[in-house]
């Protein structure tokens, strides 16, 4: 999101390819889409498997698109190669995260009191550092509008909330308790680098979760084909087809900030992934650059690990090398006219150091494929 720390900031101060070769190169894989046996969904059951895990067969893709919807930094389209994973069937949920909080008595970012660099590096040189008493625990909230406004200004609608983390996703008065089905969001990067460490798994790749995202499918606009509600089917909890008002407006009579779902509410996709897109963003492997796709060479790359460092000239008063993580699969506040990231080619960098309350995550494993 542009601005993230000066929110912080502000809030805590106060208290608060080239075209022919890649249409020769669609044109096969398509074929080969077209030729192949339908892709089998394969769960793993704790003996043949990891429990509540999901095989990714793994293979060559087109990663990233030439869709109209699609924005630079998803493009060009190319070819790439994944092996064989085990993937997370769903977020990880509260109720997990809190397992390995009881277990390991861990203290995510967000209850900690913040670090000056870590904000520091997020935000144009010569900014001064702020007094001790205002560097405050929280995170990133959404809380909307009453009104519809100009959409290039996101600080109307998100707000540095003290004391907002995991257990209070929404701040001081609310609570994760009853949500146990819930992805689990506020969480940074490092919050989730401990909890895989503790699973013995890791993040997927950007490539691997793309690979996952698609299902088998070859360049379709979403996670299940072309059509964004086939039927008049909701496939996705994001805004589009769930709020009755525009971004970022919340009826009072909603009861206020709308939020995430149960894991699984909306079909799984052909790997028998639920959520890829919409519910809650997922933190992936990847430094994030805008211009990562561009920069590729020849050839078709073999899982690859992404770039060495952060690169986005797109988020206005944040130096363009702030470190920064890709996420992928949108989330319940994505819509047409602001987000559109509901789309397995979509992605973002996001400040590796702040929890958001529709950021979360789920992980892969390298354990043997089934026999």
């Amino acid at each position: 999101m542009p601005r993230r720390r000066f929110l912080w900031v502000a809030a805590s101060t106060a208290v608060v390819a080239g075209g022919a070769g890649l249409g020769v190169a669609l044109s096969r894989m398509r074929a080969a889409r077209d030729a192949k046996a339908p892709v089998v969904a394969i769960a793993g059951d704790g003996k043949r498997g990891p429990i509540n895990m999901m095989w990714i067969p793994g293979g060559e893709f087109m990663m990233g698109s030439e869709s109209k919807l699609a924005q630079p930094n998803e493009q060009p389209a190319h070819p790439v190669r994944v092996h064989g994973f085990w993937m997370d069937r769903h977020h990880v949920t509260n109720a997990e995260f809190r397992r390995f909080v009881e277990a390991t008595g861990y203290v995510t970012v967000a209850e900690r009191k913040p670090e000056w660099e870590t904000l520091r590096v997020q935000l144009p040189p010569g900014t001064p550092r702020p007094a001790d008493a205002d560097l405050v625990p929280g995170a990133l909230v959404f809380v909307g509008t009453q009104r519809p406004v100009n959409l290039q200004d996101y600080s109307q609608w998100w707000r540095f909330v003290p004391g907002a983390n995991w257990r209070r996703p929404h701040g001081p008065g609310t609570s994760s308790e009853g949500l146990d089905d819930h992805p689990v969001v506020q969480v940074a990067y490092d919050d989730v680098l401990a909890y895989a460490k503790w699973a013995n798994k890791r993040l997927p790749t950007e490539a691997e979760w793309e690979f996952a995202a698609r299902g088998g499918l070859t360049q379709a606009t979403y996670a299940w084909g072309d059509d964004f509600a086939p039927d008049g089917k909701q496939m996705a909890n994001v805004w589009e087809g769930r709020q009755q008002q525009p971004f970022p407006v919340v009826s009072p009579k909603a009861g206020g900030a709308i939020g995430t779902s149960p894991v699984g509410t909306f079909p799984a996709n052909a790997y028998g992934l639920s959520d890829m897109t919409g519910n809650a963003w997922q933190w992936v492997a990847d430094w994030y650059r805008s211009d990562a796709f561009g920069r590729l060479g020849s050839g078709v790359p073999v899982d690859p690990r992404g770039p060495s460092e952060s690169f986005d000239p797109d988020e206005p008063g944040v130096p363009t090398d702030a470190p920064k993580r890709v996420i992928r699969g949108g989330s319940f506040l994505c819509n047409e006219t602001y987000c559109l990231s509901y789309r397995p080619s979509a992605r973002r960098g996001s400040d590796p150091y702040t929890g958001m309350s529709h950021l979360g995550f789920r992980l892969v494993s390298d354990a043997p494929p089934i026999a």
